[in-house]
């Protein structure tokens, strides 16, 4: 078995105190950052003024499929590729919050989105976009698109209705 190409993260969230008079708080996914030894393996607060937190959420993996080729060609070719973050907030807590999950798969993001789960979105850098690709000009090859006949030119017992 081989290895799949990984790459650990971390994730900069912000948590904003009252941002308007409906919410008491809310989160956003700042940044993802290669993961650095000088960032640790537990979460830290880099900056926190009482209205504006910022969290820095080191160690996520991301990890490359083979079969995800879709998701990432998708990512790619959308114009602006993203990573995809996954993430919850404390039911106790409201103001806590973490991320779960990277991916740089539409599709998967799309299956968390169905599942009604939080995923936000952050700009890939170019350096990771050159990294994907490569993994998905090797493991993914679109269909090539087929011209469905319109159901006129078909005779009567193949139109199905």
């Amino acid at each position: 078995m081989t290895e799949r190409p990984t790459v650990t993260v971390a994730v900069v969230m912000e948590r904003d105190f009252q941002p308007n008079r409906w919410e008491d708080w809310r989160h956003r996914i700042a940044e993802v950052l290669p993961m650095q030894d000088a960032f640790g393996d537990a979460p830290r607060v880099l900056r926190d003024d009482g209205k504006l937190c910022s969290t820095l959420h080191p160690g996520l993996r991301v990890e490359l499929f083979a079969d995800e080729g879709e998701g990432y060609y998708l990512n790619l070719s959308s114009g602006a590729p993203v990573w995809f973050v996954v993430w919850r907030a404390d039911d106790e807590d409201p103001s806590r919050a973490w991320p779960e999950q990277v991916t740089l798969s539409y599709n998967e993001a799309g299956r968390r989105l169905d599942a009604q789960e939080r995923v936000d979105n952050v700009p890939l850098q170019p350096e990771w976009r050159e990294w994907l690709q490569a993994f998905t000009d090797e493991h993914y090859k679109p269909e090539p698109k087929q011209r469905k006949r319109p159901a006129s030119f078909e005779s009567p017992q193949r139109r199905g209705s």
